[in-house]
């Protein structure tokens, strides 16, 4: 892979087509162009290959790119080639939904450990996992050779949370809590608030609206 600084935008289009791959390749085609799967995903040709060109060179000229084989480079890159396990801590109505995604699993994540600090939820079943005390998760990041934590907590309790998680090991953070974690520079950390996608939703919406009333 080349060491060029890689744009994150690159990264996001490049998950959207390994989802593409894997549906045209369970249809059983065999090869496919720039410009079949630019159409599948809803971008040009030419970014599609400005995508694919920051990892290599992939295809051939005139024919196009054998899609199993492209699907594994895709998945290679972006680390799905393995097996992920992943805890969550908070069990309440989204680390419920979170648990049982099976999104997930499709995509070689595995929740392996489900945590909480209330006594009312402790002990109760979440799909197949025991609802654990949050001072467990230290003994199951490391039975289970956690790599991700997703915190689905309150914001009050996100910190605390995160640095529980980041102590035992974890080096990436799922962060669904409304609030900005400080943490160590050598951990990742995504942010997903679901309301700031709501409101960029209402922005856009807000500016069509404007613009058929000029």
């Amino acid at each position: 892979m080349k060491t060029l600084k890689i744009p994150e935008a690159t990264i996001t289009r490049l998950s959207v087509y390994s989802r593409f791959l894997e549906q045209v390749d369970r249809k059983g085609v065999v090869t496919i162009s720039s410009s079949e799967i630019a159409e599948g995903v809803g971008v040009s040709p030419a970014q599609v290959r400005k995508d694919l060109a920051y990892f290599g060179e992939f295809g051939t000229r005139g024919v196009g790119y054998n899609v199993k084989e492209l699907l594994h480079q895709t998945l290679k890159i972006l680390g799905l080639n393995q097996e992920w396990r992943m805890v969550v801590v908070g069990a309440g109505n989204l680390g419920t939904a979170l648990c049982s995604y099976r999104g997930f699993r499709e995509r070689g994540f595995r929740v392996v450990g489900i945590f909480d600090n209330d006594l009312t939820k402790i002990g109760k079943k979440i799909m197949d996992l025991e609802v654990l005390g949050t001072e467990k998760i230290p003994e199951v990041v490391k039975e289970k050779d956690v790599g991700i934590g997703i915190v689905a907590t309150p914001a009050d309790a996100a910190q605390e949370t995160a640095d529980i998680l980041v102590k035992a090991g974890v080096k990436g953070i799922l962060n669904f809590a409304p609030t900005i974690l400080n943490l160590p520079e050598d951990v990742e950390v995504r942010n997903v608030d679901l309301s700031v996608h709501l409101e960029i939703l209402t922005f856009n919406l807000r500016v069509e609206r404007l613009k058929k009333m000029v």
